[in-house]
């Protein structure tokens, strides 16, 4: 093995991960350095995501330095004005002491690879939420961003996120094209090291303060009930799940004019080690949210908000008359959000010809209640592929040709409540929220009871979502492919149990028979599975595997029209589909996957 030889390239300069290389080549550990060294990580769409440590497979200085050296080569070819325009970086406050990684380190070296090349970089002090860099990116016309987090990764975990100069994630080619330019560019440039290049340096600026200052102000806009929210007896608690989002959720609070939010004590200061949670992942539920409730109990406040560890998510919950907390699930929030600020927008706008250029987007995945409220109300409704890098560039096109964007969301509690920031924005949603709760408390309503409203009013639709654990690639493969295959003949499932399936959508091969041709409308991706079943009771599921985590996900949603429908009926027939479908789609037993822990 050529690691034995000595053959290692470039060995690492940060003495903490060589000389970890070091003792496991002393100890002929093969299979550990098979695991650092075997595969360099794939640059996607969704930039890198890995855990800290050594090798070409981890996040470390070296393959934040390959990797910026090949974005700015790549960017260079893209743009003739890069040394005039400059990039965005910034970073969360994720640190690894066994490798000496940390966001701030990383995004530092990032910067020097800029700098030494001539091109502004635009760098932050300090922490800051994910939203910030595409708000600076737009704000100030620049190239491109990067933040370095792992938004909810576990605590070993970091990465490496890209924005282009529309202001949204990247979306292919550029992922293809940064890719190559990486392996392109692995050799450190003679600087690349020394970070004290950027220290002074006149082509190194911080924008802190001022993005600060016009995030808040554009934040305003969307403050509808001023009056309302200075005189509001509902309290709010928040968490910041030991992540950035503390002191910007605060301001947010204040410039809505509200009171700030109680902090979760524990949890406000930003801590790598994630101490009190098993996962920094309010998706998660309840678990994560122990030391909320038990604040909101202690200062009678009604309302938790939850922000994931880079601030780009949302998590609500609401204390029920029964004592119980009721955690909203992405999509009932996104229902919430998408009524408020299409309610909000309209008693501002009277003129109803208005209608017609305004849009609302969910990803495919995510519940349809904003295309049921679009039919009766007026407005356009769009669907794109899963994740916000898609939503983010949709709404982009649309506001160019003069669209009003009004909302975006999925179902992995991720809201754009305001287009100023072309991607999920959990301090914008956050406040939003609490806006929407205490205007709610005027008319003696809690969220639940609108969110009722809202089904009653646009009809019930009911969503359940899970996954399997499962690290196999092959598995994975030979669950698809036997949807594909299921009856032996190349044929789809006709039924799954006793629901009768009535049309079927596969986006890794671009199959969809509800279309004249057989040709799926959305784009198509080879390297992802991804299939959804309708059936004839009204239901709709897709399975599909994740871009960041070793899981195979599910997602359901029983739709029925306005009026006369039993939420409690549709709640049993949903759970009798997602049932059925674990046990004859994914068959857990045969194809040994571990079930979603709670």
């Amino acid at each position: 093995m050529w690691l034995m030889q000595g053959g290692l390239p470039w060995l690492p300069r940060n003495p903490l991960t060589l000389e970890s290389v070091k003792q496991l080549i002393a100890e002929g550990n093969k299979e550990e350095l098979q695991k650092c060294f075997g595969a360099r990580m794939e640059f996607g769409t969704a930039g890198l995501r890995a855990a800290m440590g050594a090798g070409i497979s981890c996040m470390n200085d070296l393959t934040i330095i390959q990797t910026t050296q090949g974005f700015c080569r790549y960017l260079e070819k893209q743009f003739s004005d890069l040394k005039q325009r400059g990039v965005v970086i910034s970073y969360d406050a994720r640190a690894h002491p066994a490798s000496g990684g940390s966001s701030r380190r990383f995004a530092r070296l990032a910067a020097t690879t800029f700098i030494s090349q001539g091109i502004p970089v635009y760098f932050f002090s300090d922490i800051t939420p994910t939203p910030f860099v595409p708000y600076t990116v737009s704000h100030l016309k620049l190239c491109a961003g990067i933040m370095i987090t792992a938004s909810h990764n576990p605590k070993q975990d970091n990465g490496y996120k890209v924005y282009w100069d529309n202001g949204a994630q990247i979306i292919s080619p550029h992922d293809k094209g940064i890719s190559q330019a990486i392996e392109e560019n692995l050799e450190p440039w003679p600087q690349a090291w020394d970070d004290s290049v950027i220290n002074g340096s006149p082509l190194f600026h911080d924008p802190s303060a001022s993005i600060n200052k016009d995030y808040f102000e554009d934040l305003k806009k969307y403050c509808f009930h001023r009056a309302v929210n200075r005189e509001t007896k509902v309290k709010f608690v928040h968490t910041s799940v030991h992540g950035v989002g503390h002191s910007f959720v605060q301001s947010a609070f204040k410039a809505f004019d509200f009171v700030p939010p109680e902090a979760v004590p524990e949890q406000k200061d930003p801590d790598p080690e994630f101490p009190t949670v098993r996962y920094p992942n309010p998706e998660e539920g309840k678990g994560v949210l122990t030391l909320s409730f038990a604040l909101a109990d202690k200062t009678t406040a009604k309302i938790v908000l939850a922000n994931d560890p880079d601030a780009d998510r949302l998590a609500v919950a609401e204390k029920q008359d029964s004592g119980e907390w009721k955690v909203f699930s992405g999509n009932e929030l996104g229902a919430l959000l998408g009524w408020w600020l299409f309610t909000s927008w309209k008693e501002k706008n009277q003129d109803h010809s208005a209608l017609k250029d305004t849009y609302m987007l969910s990803s495919t995945v995510s519940s349809k209640i904003l295309q049921a409220i679009a039919l009766k109300e007026g407005f356009h409704f769009e669907e794109t592929l899963t994740g916000f890098k898609w939503m983010g560039n949709r709404a982009k096109q649309l506001i160019d040709q003069g669209k009003n964007v009004l909302f975006a969301f999925e179902e992995a509690i991720g809201y754009m409540c305001c287009p100023f920031v072309l991607d999920k924005d959990g301090v914008s949603a956050a406040v939003i929220s609490a806006e929407l709760a205490s205007f709610l408390a005027t008319k003696n309503l809690s969220l639940s009871q609108q969110l009722k409203a809202i089904y009653v009013e646009y009809g019930y639709h009911i969503t359940k979502a899970s996954y399997f654990i499962c690290h196999d690639q092959g598995t994975i493969k030979k669950l698809f492919e036997n949807l594909r295959n299921y009856d032996g003949k190349n044929n789809y499932p006709k039924t799954c149990g006793k629901f009768e399936i009535s049309g079927i959508r596969d986006l890794t091969t671009g199959y969809d028979d509800s279309q004249p041709d057989k040709k799926a409308v959305l784009p198509t991706s080879k390297s992802s599975q991804m299939i959804t079943f309708t059936f004839a009771n009204g239901g709709v599921a897709t399975i599909r595997t994740s871009g960041t985590e070793p899981k195979i996900k599910y997602y359901s949603e029983l739709c029925a029209p306005p009026g006369n429908s039993d939420p409690d009926q549709l709640k049993k027939e949903l759970n009798e589909l997602v049932s059925a479908i674990e046990e004859y789609f994914f068959q857990p037993q045969k194809y040994n996957l571990q079930p979603k822990g709670e």
